[in-house]
């Protein structure tokens, strides 16, 4: 089945935003789905206009430009107490957080699971002040597995935003790779035959890596340079095509 996605993350708004524009009108091919892997604003460069009038601006620059799905998962820079805002003040995104959803494209069933992520080791933050971040991130892994495991799709395809293999965090710091992904995601990604997964985050780490068989890109709109264009008829080691 040939399926043409667009792909981002890491957009860090304001940061990226001129990027992200100058992006958007390259896409000259019609999309099937449009999937971002969260951190759609920058938190810390937010406090002029606000993170969720910054994050509105996002949402508007998708106006009369595509006529499929737009989907969303939460990044760090999304703190959980906007979330419910967020999905009302952006209707045009569709957010999945902990949540799957599918699509009928040419005549084939696709199906997508959206999530934040999990992390091996929280941050020193989270384990200050999130007394039950463990339990929290372990639920989260078990939700995953369950919700790919309950997709009966032609096409699965993982949505997250923190990384579900160390293998695409080279370029990192090694000590940090714990705080940055959960490799305990890979077996997951392998038990529930993951046709593609799309994350972020690691904003030094490679493009394209391959879990088992199961492509698993880093979408960054600033790694990539741009937004990242998929044909799934042609997603082979060494064959992905990148604005």
């Amino acid at each position: 089945m040939t399926m043409i996605l667009a792909a981002t993350a890491d957009i860090h708004s304001p940061v990226y935003y001129d990027l992200f524009l100058k992006s958007l009108d390259r896409v000259k091919t019609e999309i099937d789905l449009f999937l971002i892997a969260g951190d759609l604003i920058d938190r810390s460069s937010t406090r002029e206009i606000g993170p969720l009038n910054e994050l509105r601006k996002v949402s508007n620059a998708f106006f009369g430009k595509f006529s499929c799905p737009v989907l969303g998962c939460f990044g760090n820079n999304e703190f959980e107490q906007d979330w419910d805002e967020i999905r009302k003040q952006n209707p045009e995104i569709r957010f999945l957080q902990d949540e799957s959803a599918t699509f009928d494209i040419k005549g084939k069933k696709v199906g997508v699971v959206g999530s934040k992520g999990s992390l091996d080791r929280p941050t020193w933050w989270q384990r200050s002040n999130m007394p039950s971040i463990y339990e929290t991130y372990q639920k989260r892994i078990d939700t995953i597995d369950r919700l790919l495991a309950d997709l009966d799709v032609d096409y699965k395809i993982l949505l997250i935003h923190y990384p579900p293999t160390y293998q695409i965090l080279s370029g990192e710091n090694p000590s940090g790779y714990p705080e940055l992904a959960s490799n305990a995601l890979e077996g997951v990604i392998k038990d529930n035959k993951v046709d593609l997964v799309l994350t972020g985050h690691a904003h030094k780490g490679k493009k394209e890596v391959w879990v088992d068989g199961v492509p698993v890109l880093n979408v960054g709109l600033a790694l990539n340079n741009g937004i990242v264009i998929i044909d799934t008829d042609k997603l082979k080691p060494g064959l992905g095509k990148f604005f």
